[in-house]
Protein backbone atom coordinates (compact mmCIF):
# COMPACT_ATOMS: atom_id res chain seq x y z
CA UNK A 1 0.00 0.00 0.00
CA UNK A 2 1.27 3.43 -0.88
CA UNK A 3 2.19 5.49 2.17
CA UNK A 4 0.47 8.79 2.83
CA UNK A 5 -0.15 11.03 5.92
CA UNK A 6 -3.17 12.07 7.97
CA UNK A 7 -2.29 15.25 9.77
CA UNK A 8 1.51 16.51 9.43
CA UNK A 9 5.35 16.98 7.72
CA UNK A 10 6.93 14.70 5.00
CA UNK A 11 10.43 14.72 3.47
CA UNK A 12 9.46 15.05 -0.22
CA UNK A 13 7.80 17.66 -2.39
CA UNK A 14 4.65 16.77 -0.45
CA UNK A 15 6.53 17.83 2.68
CA UNK A 16 7.24 21.18 1.07
CA UNK A 17 3.52 21.54 0.28
CA UNK A 18 2.83 20.68 3.90
CA UNK A 19 5.25 23.35 5.05
CA UNK A 20 3.39 25.89 2.90
CA UNK A 21 0.14 24.67 4.41
CA UNK A 22 1.55 25.08 7.91
CA UNK A 23 2.65 28.61 7.01
CA UNK A 24 -0.86 29.37 5.77
CA UNK A 25 -2.41 28.00 8.97
CA UNK A 26 0.05 30.04 11.02
CA UNK A 27 -0.77 33.22 9.13
CA UNK A 28 -4.50 32.60 9.54
CA UNK A 29 -3.89 31.98 13.23
CA UNK A 30 -1.88 35.16 13.61
CA UNK A 31 -4.53 37.16 11.81
CA UNK A 32 -7.20 35.67 14.04
CA UNK A 33 -5.18 36.38 17.19
CA UNK A 34 -4.33 40.00 16.45
CA UNK A 35 -1.41 41.49 18.33
CA UNK A 36 -0.15 38.19 19.71
CA UNK A 37 -3.12 37.69 22.04
CA UNK A 38 -5.54 34.82 21.63
CA UNK A 39 -8.88 35.89 20.20
CA UNK A 40 -11.76 35.21 22.56
CA UNK A 41 -13.95 32.28 21.57
CA UNK A 42 -16.57 33.46 19.16
CA UNK A 43 -20.23 32.82 19.64
CA UNK A 44 -22.36 30.99 17.13
CA UNK A 45 -23.71 34.40 16.08
CA UNK A 46 -20.25 35.69 15.09
CA UNK A 47 -19.77 36.83 11.53
CA UNK A 48 -17.95 34.47 9.16
CA UNK A 49 -14.19 35.01 8.94
CA UNK A 50 -14.11 35.62 5.21
CA UNK A 51 -16.42 36.04 2.28
CA UNK A 52 -17.60 32.64 1.13
CA UNK A 53 -16.67 31.03 4.45
CA UNK A 54 -19.14 29.98 7.09
CA UNK A 55 -16.37 29.60 9.69
CA UNK A 56 -15.59 32.08 12.44
CA UNK A 57 -12.02 33.20 13.13
CA UNK A 58 -12.05 30.91 16.19
CA UNK A 59 -13.05 27.92 14.04
CA UNK A 60 -10.37 28.68 11.45
CA UNK A 61 -7.72 28.68 14.16
CA UNK A 62 -9.09 25.97 16.47
CA UNK A 63 -11.17 23.75 14.24
CA UNK A 64 -14.82 22.73 14.20
CA UNK A 65 -16.16 20.46 16.89
CA UNK A 66 -16.95 20.06 20.56
CA UNK A 67 -13.91 22.06 21.71
CA UNK A 68 -15.23 25.62 21.56
CA UNK A 69 -12.72 27.37 23.81
CA UNK A 70 -8.96 27.71 23.64
CA UNK A 71 -7.03 25.14 25.67
CA UNK A 72 -4.61 26.62 28.18
CA UNK A 73 -1.49 24.49 28.53
CA UNK A 74 0.55 24.35 31.69
CA UNK A 75 3.51 22.13 32.50
CA UNK A 76 3.37 18.71 30.84
CA UNK A 77 1.39 16.21 32.89
CA UNK A 78 3.54 13.07 32.61
CA UNK A 79 0.77 10.68 33.69
CA UNK A 80 -1.66 12.16 31.18
CA UNK A 81 1.03 12.00 28.47
CA UNK A 82 1.64 8.31 29.25
CA UNK A 83 -2.08 7.60 28.91
CA UNK A 84 -2.08 9.61 25.68
CA UNK A 85 0.78 7.52 24.32
CA UNK A 86 -1.27 4.38 24.98
CA UNK A 87 -4.28 5.85 23.16
CA UNK A 88 -2.03 7.03 20.30
CA UNK A 89 -0.45 3.60 19.93
CA UNK A 90 -3.85 1.86 20.01
CA UNK A 91 -5.86 4.20 17.78
CA UNK A 92 -3.54 6.51 15.83
CA UNK A 93 -0.23 4.77 15.07
CA UNK A 94 -1.64 2.58 12.29
CA UNK A 95 -1.79 5.73 10.16
CA UNK A 96 0.45 8.28 11.91
CA UNK A 97 4.13 8.15 12.71
CA UNK A 98 5.86 10.87 14.68
CA UNK A 99 8.79 11.60 12.39
CA UNK A 100 7.73 10.53 8.92
CA UNK A 101 4.94 10.71 6.42
CA UNK A 102 2.81 7.59 6.45
CA UNK A 103 -0.90 7.14 5.70
CA UNK A 104 -1.36 10.40 7.58
CA UNK A 105 1.04 13.25 8.28
CA UNK A 106 3.83 12.92 10.84
CA UNK A 107 2.64 14.22 14.19
CA UNK A 108 5.91 14.83 16.02
CA UNK A 109 6.01 18.49 17.02
CA UNK A 110 2.58 19.11 15.51
CA UNK A 111 1.49 21.32 18.38
CA UNK A 112 4.14 23.80 17.27
CA UNK A 113 1.99 24.18 14.14
CA UNK A 114 -1.62 23.94 15.32
CA UNK A 115 -3.51 24.72 18.50
CA UNK A 116 -4.40 21.99 21.00
CA UNK A 117 -8.10 22.74 20.34
CA UNK A 118 -7.56 22.20 16.58
CA UNK A 119 -5.89 18.84 17.25
CA UNK A 120 -8.68 17.77 19.59
CA UNK A 121 -11.42 18.85 17.19
CA UNK A 122 -9.68 16.93 14.41
CA UNK A 123 -9.64 13.80 16.58
CA UNK A 124 -13.21 14.24 17.81
CA UNK A 125 -14.94 15.55 14.68
CA UNK A 126 -12.95 14.53 11.59
CA UNK A 127 -15.91 14.27 9.21
CA UNK A 128 -17.03 17.86 9.69
CA UNK A 129 -13.43 19.09 9.70
CA UNK A 130 -12.89 17.44 6.29
CA UNK A 131 -16.11 18.79 4.86
CA UNK A 132 -15.88 22.38 6.16
CA UNK A 133 -12.37 23.43 7.23
CA UNK A 134 -10.23 24.76 4.36
CA UNK A 135 -6.90 23.56 5.80
CA UNK A 136 -8.20 20.05 6.40
CA UNK A 137 -9.74 19.96 2.91
CA UNK A 138 -6.26 20.69 1.51
CA UNK A 139 -4.82 17.86 3.60
CA UNK A 140 -7.37 15.49 2.12
CA UNK A 141 -6.30 16.61 -1.34
CA UNK A 142 -2.66 15.91 -0.46
CA UNK A 143 -3.06 12.60 1.35
CA UNK A 144 -6.17 11.27 -0.40
CA UNK A 145 -7.22 9.47 2.77
CA UNK A 146 -9.76 10.78 5.27
CA UNK A 147 -9.07 10.17 8.93
CA UNK A 148 -11.82 7.99 10.40
CA UNK A 149 -13.56 8.86 13.62
CA UNK A 150 -11.87 6.65 16.22
CA UNK A 151 -14.56 7.28 18.82
CA UNK A 152 -12.24 9.02 21.26
CA UNK A 153 -13.67 10.77 24.28
CA UNK A 154 -12.69 14.37 25.00
CA UNK A 155 -10.54 13.04 27.84
CA UNK A 156 -8.70 10.64 25.51
CA UNK A 157 -8.20 13.39 22.91
CA UNK A 158 -6.76 15.65 25.62
CA UNK A 159 -4.42 12.83 26.71
CA UNK A 160 -3.22 12.41 23.11
CA UNK A 161 -2.59 16.16 22.94
CA UNK A 162 -0.54 15.90 26.12
CA UNK A 163 1.47 13.04 24.59
CA UNK A 164 2.00 14.99 21.36
CA UNK A 165 3.40 17.86 23.43
CA UNK A 166 6.28 15.55 24.36
CA UNK A 167 7.17 14.61 20.78
CA UNK A 168 9.84 16.46 18.81
CA UNK A 169 9.31 17.73 15.28
CA UNK A 170 10.88 15.60 12.54
CA UNK A 171 14.37 16.58 11.44
CA UNK A 172 14.35 18.56 8.18
CA UNK A 173 15.25 16.63 5.03
CA UNK A 174 18.83 17.13 3.91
Amino acid sequence: MRHFFHFYLGYTMAGLRWNRLILTVSLVGLAACGGGEKAPPSSSNAAPAAAGSDLTPFQLENGIGPITESIALGPIDKEEAEEGQKVFEAKCSACHKLGERYVGPPLGGILDQITPAFAMNMMLNPQEMYSRHPVVKKLLGEYMTQMPNQGLTQEEAREVVEYLRTTPAPAPAQ
